[in-house]
Formats: structure tokens, sequence, C-alpha cells
């Protein structure tokens, strides 16, 4: 798959911003021109709201975070870069002449992305030099966490460019879309449009108030919408007859006069009053940065909870996510340990998030079941036991663990696992880890755990492979040296 080796962002604001962040977090390094005096100040609060949001998002091995460049010119921002990322203000004159510079400075092969909400890529493509290689490329916000960016050509782009801006944001965690025509607004912006003229309807006209209208979208269809989408939810309405039916008892409403959809609401100044005092009554004891963390905290939620599925792979949002994080554990340095070292396995770093603790601050239950399993994890890595691994069909599985807590974990806190083999066979694995303060290097909680290597198409456990059982073995040996860990063996309620 192909990737991208360099990104310069023009334009840092709320977009351009959270451009530079999913690029840096992503591994690539960012030369970023904006003129605003205090780009730099802004882009560091909006990177520090990513990492925090990667730290809930994902456990796979992020690769180390991208170089951010403040620069002073356009042409020394796209030196080097194979994708560039415009996002400056929506005016057309602004646009066509800032992409009109990036294509005279920059390499005739880089790709050029607008993130344009609206304007057609025609218009702006219009005095370059390399047209071809021009393209919207519209992404949503937060495009650190949202993972569509909408791939629309312009007259003159080749459609081979928008493939390869496909792959490429697919190696950042991203979803492109190919549009197939030019439109304005294109896809995603027409829906919303037409949701949003609808409701300053409702506002203007007293129907509800703003919370009353938001409520109405995130406790309903909002959800249904995250994961599904609209046609296919429709289809399910449909019942065993399916979109036909759904469409033959619901498609005579479109001609009710229901909407307002074709009328333009006047925003007066009255109007723009009541919508702002119901959007500050709503949210307004909350500073722009909190409702970012609670925005970010809640997508984090949605995507964790879509990639449980049936297959293991999740859906929507939640199945990208398991596919770039199999692309980050693919892509990620590879494990080396000496295996006749005579000392626990370092195993695992991580960090107390925010999605991780409960009303007292403290990790939750399941958090800890969670990080010994990525501990797990780790270990199987070591000895060879991979995602190709399994796939072919073959794996360890789970069959005993005792847990035991010894301290509090809490928001913020740093954490590193270890882990001693205590014994193996052919097909056993038994072993110890301990989850402890990175700061005190205290254990706040331990695992005794018991593995089967099974044959997961047979459904049975069978001897794992000789390359496998070399390490299994190496290892075991050196930590047969070591002193059997404090709790080993225990069972629940044990006196001490």
């Amino acid at each position: 798959m192909t990737k991208i080796n360099k990104a310069a962002c023009i334009g840092g604001g709320v977009i351009g911003g959270a451009w530079a962040a999913r690029f840096a977090l992503a591994g690539i390094d960012v030369s970023i021109y904006d003129p605003h005096p205090e780009a730099e100040r802004i882009i560091g609060e909006v990177m520090a709201n990513a990492e925090r949001a990667y730290g809930m998002l994902t456990m796979a091995p992020l690769p180390p975070k991208g170089k951010l460049t403040f620069v002073k010119s356009i042409e020394e921002a796209v030196r080097g870069a194979d994708w560039i990322q415009e996002s400056v203000p929506e005016r057309v004159d602004l646009k066509r002449g800032v992409i009109t510079q990036i294509d005279a400075a920059a390499s005739p092969t880089a790709l050029i992305g607008s993130s344009t909400s609206g304007i057609m890529p025609t218009d702006l493509q219009r005095d370059m030099k390399h047209p071809e290689r021009m393209f919207v490329a519209h992404p949503y916000n937060p495009v650190y966490l949202l993972p569509l960016a909408e791939l629309v050509g312009g007259e003159k782009t080749a459609r081979a460019t928008l493939e390869d801006a496909k792959a490429k944001l697919a190696t950042i965690g991203m979803k492109g879309v190919i549009i197939n025509k030019e439109i304005e607004a294109f896809v995603g912006d027409r829906l919303l449009e037409a949701v949003w003229r609808e409701g300053l309807w409702l506002i203007k006209d007293d129907i509800c108030d703003t919370e009353t209208l938001d409520d109405v979208i995130r406790y309903s269809f909002g959800m249904r919408w995250a994961q599904m989408g609209m046609f296919e939810t429709y289809r399910i309405a449909g019942g065993e007859a399916g979109m036909r039916h759904f469409i033959a008892q619901f498609g005579p409403c479109l001609s009710w006069p229901w909407t307002k959809l074709t009328d333009v609401v006047d925003l007066t100044d009255e109007l723009v009053d009541k919508i702002a005092n119901q959007s500050d009554a709503q949210s307004g004891a909350r500073g722009i940065r909190e409702l970012e963390r609670i925005r970010d905290q809640n997508l984090v939620g949605i995507m964790h909870a879509l990639k449980a599925g049936d297959d293991g792979r999740g859906w929507g949002a939640g199945k990208l996510l398991t596919e770039f994080e199999d692309y980050l554990w693919a892509n990620a340095k590879k494990p080396e340990v000496d295996l006749g070292e005579v000392k626990p396995l370092k195993i695992l770093d991580t960090k107390v998030s925010a999605a991780w603790v409960d009303y007292n601050g403290h990790m939750t239950e399941h958090r800890y079941l969670q990080v010994f399993g990525d501990t797990s994890d780790g270990v199987l890595r070591l000895i060879g036991v991979d995602l190709e691994y399994v796939r072919d069909g073959h794996s360890y599985y789970t069959v005993e663990t005792h847990i035991r807590h010894l301290g509090e974990a809490k928001l913020g806190d740093a954490l590193y696992t270890t882990c001693q083999i205590l014994s193996s066979d052919e097909k056993r694995l038994q072993f110890f880890s301990t989850i402890c303060n990175a700061q005190t290097n205290e254990p706040v909680a331990t695992a005794e755990q018991l593995m089967l290597h099974v044959d997961s198409k047979a459904g049975k456990a069978v001897a794992a492979p000789a390359h496998v059982l070399d390490k299994v073995k190496a290892l075991t040996e050196a930590h047969a040296r070591l002193p059997m860990p404090e709790g080993a063996g225990r069972h629940v309620g044990q006196k001490r």
C-alpha cells in the first residue's frame, strides 16, 4: 500500500490544524504555513487534544510522532512534500491563488488536496500547470478522529490521482470516498445543509429550542446513522420486503407539506440572537477546548462500540479502526528481546485515559483485564504469534485468569507491564503479569494466566509449531532461574 512520506498543510485553522495532527500521529513529518501570529499555539492545542484522543482510541503501536515544522512561505512548506493539503478560508479567489502557488512550487508528482466544503475543484484548478493532481479532499471535524474524506476531482483531475489519494488515506486511518461527479457542496454538506435549513425553521417558528433539536438527533437516528447510514437503515425499516416496501409505504410523504427545505429562512438579527442565546444556555458553561475533549471522548467510545461484531471485525467506523490497527501492527517495529535474559519481560507502556476511569477517577475493573490482555498479545508477538499467524488458523487462547488488585490507577497515571513465564509445554503457556505505576514502580495489579495453543478452525488444542516452541522454551528456561513472583499460585480468598 502506498503511503505519505511528507505532508504540507497550508492553513492551520480548525481543519488545517487537525489535518496536521492526523498526519503527525501517523508518523508523517508536516510542514505548516499559516500567517496567523498565533498559529503555532493554536495548532499546539489541537495537537494536544488529538494526542489525548488517540491515547483513548487505540493500543496499537503508533509510529514515532511526525515533526511539525512552521515555515514562513508556501514555497518552503511544500518542498519535498508528496501530499499537500490546502485549508485556507472559503473564498474562491483566495483558494485558487494559493493552489496556483502550491502548484508552481511543489513537485509535479505531489498530490494537492483542498479542504473546501463546497467549491468546485474545476474552479480551483483553473490556473494550474499540473491540474491533473489536484482534487478536493473534504474532511469532517475533527479530522484527526472522523475518518471520512470526500475525494472530488475537477474536469482536469486524473482518475489515478483519486485512486492514489484513497490508498494513501487508508494508511493514516481514513476512508476516502470518490464522488463520481463534481457538484457544489459535494455529498455530505448537501445532506447537512438540508438538515441545518430545516433546523433553522424549527427554531425560528419556536417548535423547539436548540437543545431539544440536538437531543432528537443524538438520541435517535444519529446513533443509527453512525453505524449504518441512511439507506441501509431504511432498508431495515422496510422489513422483510426491503427497500421497495419502504419507498412504497413512505414515499408519498415526500409530497406532503411537512418541510420548508425549499424555503430559505431569513437570518435576521432577532433570529441570530435567539439561536445564539439558546446555544449559550445549552453549552456556554464549557469552553471550546473542553467541548472538543468531550466530543473526542464520545467519538472514541462510539468507535470502540462499533468495533464489536459477530466476525470480530466490527461495523462502520469501528471496522475501519480495526483495519487501521491491523495496518499499524503490521508496520510496527518488530519486538526484540533477549530470550535468554534472566528478568521479567517489560511488555507495555500505557496511560490511564479519561475513557478508562469510573466516577471515583480510578481505572475501572474491565480496563485492568484489557491491559493484561494487551500484555498477553505482546508476549505472543514475541514468540511469533502475530496477526498473520492467527489468520493462518492458529493462536493461543486464554483458559484461566486470576487478577489481584493491589493499588489504585488514577486518571493520567503512566503504567507499564512486565511478564514472567512460569511454565510451558507443547500446548500450554502459563505466565504472571504485573501492572506497575511508572513513577513509583509499585505494583498496581497482577494476573496469572494459562493459555492453550489451538487450531481455531478445528476448535481444539494442538501442539504449537517448532519455531514458536523454540522461543517459548528459551523464555521458560531463562525465567526458571527467577524467584517465583509473590502471589503466583494463589486462589481467590486464600489467606496470605
